[in-house]
């Protein structure tokens, strides 16, 4: 058994884990390469049928190619998607780059307080209306409990303190230092009513096993991902006001593991095209009020 099939198989294990201990469970997607291989991870654990909610957050800036992305996969692959926004704060137009907030703020704003108000039921949500072939709004108001994130503890220093199942509380707020001990693979999935549990299958993954993976399964991605000819690529995707392409000549996942293997890229951050990150404690200080 080589290294990809065991992480592999790990995921796997805490997708059904994560399963068999939550009732109101979900799983988020962010369309990017991350989330997209947990999404079918998922689908391997479970017979190609994905039995909870795909959660995806709308900020009203993402790249129109994600976009597409996500509607054309949750309607080829049967998901049960649903999407939040905070469309109070859009429409009130103080979000950046136009409005007065900053980046960090906006992202509290679309990001943290939308994700946030999408699992605890209290914000608009969508769902995907597979007849119809498209989205019509969700009264249910049904709080998610656990939710399943594509989470890397290589990709950025907050996430190297997560857990596989990893407690917030009521609010969703992250207390980094109240983490469970987990040894010889022994998971805590049994905590205090009203607990909010966010579980990472990928925790253990790095940049280049994604890619590797991609690779293998042929896993479909979205194009921003690769050099369309101008010698660019986006690393990582976000809102399109905050996220800029690396130089870059990759034009697919071999491409990608090469430049990945070779060190090509040993000084350029994983998220250094994410300039939200450099603002006012960045990533941890979101992180930490209950975003991804």
């Amino acid at each position: 058994m080589n290294h990809l099939t065991m992480l592999e198989h790990t995921s796997v294990h805490i997708l059904r884990e994560a399963y068999a201990s939550f009732r109101e469970l979900g799983m988020l997607w962010s369309i990017g390469k991350d989330s997209t291989v947990l999404l079918w991870l998922a689908r391997k654990a479970f017979f190609g049928h994905v039995p909870f909610p795909l959660i995806h957050v709308d900020t009203g800036y993402k790249i129109p190619e994600m976009i597409e992305y996500r509607d054309r996969l949750t309607q080829e692959w049967g998901l049960n998607m649903v999407v939040g926004q905070n469309e109070a704060a859009l429409a009130a137009g103080d979000t950046f780059p136009d409005g007065k907030l900053t980046r960090i703020q906006c992202c509290a704003t679309l990001k943290t307080a939308a994700l946030r108000a999408t699992l605890d039921g209290t914000g608009p949500r969508k769902v995907w209306n597979h007849q119809r072939n498209g989205y019509e709004r969700d009264t249910s108001g049904k709080p998610f409990t656990g939710v399943i994130a594509g989470v890397r503890a290589d990709e950025e220093g907050s996430r190297s303190k997560e857990r596989y199942f990893s407690p917030r509380d009521k609010k969703n707020d992250w207390n980094i230092g109240d983490q469970p001990p987990e040894f010889w693979n022994q998971y805590k999935t049994d905590f205090a009513p009203g607990t909010h549990v966010r579980i990472h299958p990928l925790l253990d993954w790095t940049e280049l096993n994604i890619w590797e993976y991609i690779e293998q399964e042929q896993i479909p991605t979205v194009s921003l991902y690769f050099n369309q000819g101008d010698g660019r690529r986006y690393r990582s995707l976000g809102c399109a006001p905050c996220t800029f392409p690396i130089e870059s000549e990759a034009r697919n996942p071999a491409e990608i593991i090469d430049e990945l293997r070779s060190g090509q890229l040993r000084n350029v951050a994983e998220r250094s095209g994410r300039a939200q990150d450099a603002e006012d404690g960045g990533l941890e200080t979101l992180r930490k009020s209950g975003y991804m």
